[in-house]
């Protein structure tokens, strides 16, 4: 029976759902922090900083997931760097970080669009208010663009629980991977990735629905 067999490897398939749980709250938190700094890179007056954050998104949307995993984790450690002598730690901080660089391209891309879709008249109007560069962005735009950007950004958070499947390739013991263990040991394939689907179908569905829930109190809002 699918998901019976979750409670005889607990440790693999709960902890390597806590583990994805992990993955997922570093990258997203990471892939917000970072779309939104090259979103405002990208609709700068400097050109130079336009360009930069084109190159950004560029890169990281035109590269597979797992080629950047394998860079972040064999390739740095190369040129002296390493995100932990600890191998554990080390595969651990290499797939959030990862997630959040890769992801953030995409959530740049939406902010983005939402800051170009805040209506021209509120921005003049907060430059004849006297409000500098860095003001309006704060109080007009920024505000706004959040408040649109919640649909899109919750389909990327969803994305991004399902690539953190991707993880196991640099080793981390996540949700797909403990099911790969367990059915190596047991054989019992169906059950395996099944109770694993479920599990995935956990973390994803009330996500959905809080970003339905959200876009509707933000639809009430305005």
């Amino acid at each position: 029976m699918p998901g019976a067999i979750a409670f005889q490897f607990p440790d693999l398939f709960f902890g390597g759902l806590w583990v994805t749980i992990q993955i997922s709250a570093l990258g997203l938190a990471g892939a917000l922090v970072i779309g939104t700094a090259v979103a405002l890179l990208r609709i700068s007056p400097a050109a130079p900083l336009r360009w930069l954050g084109a190159a950004y998104v560029e890169f990281f949307r035109n590269t597979p997931l797992v080629v950047q995993l394998f860079f972040l984790f064999l390739g740095l450690p190369l040129v002296g760097l390493r995100f932990s002598s600890d191998t554990f730690e080390s595969i651990f901080r290499a797939a959030a970080t990862g997630m959040a660089l890769y992801h953030g391209a995409y959530v740049a891309e939406v902010v983005r669009g939402g800051l170009l879709g805040v209506d021209k008249g509120q921005i003049e109007a907060a430059r004849s208010l006297g409000l500098s560069y860095a003001q309006m962005l704060r109080y007009v735009q920024l505000p706004q663009t959040f408040r649109a950007v919640v649909p899109p950004v919750g389909n990327i958070a969803i994305a991004l629980v399902k690539n953190t499947s991707l993880a196991s390739t640099i080793g981390v013991t996540e949700l797909l991977f403990g099911a790969e263990i367990v059915e190596s040991r047991t054989f019992r394939a169906e059950e395996s990735f099944a109770t694993a689907t479920l599990l995935y179908l956990l973390l994803t569905i009330p996500l959905g629905l809080a970003v339905n829930y959200l876009e509707r109190r933000l639809l009430v809002a305005r």
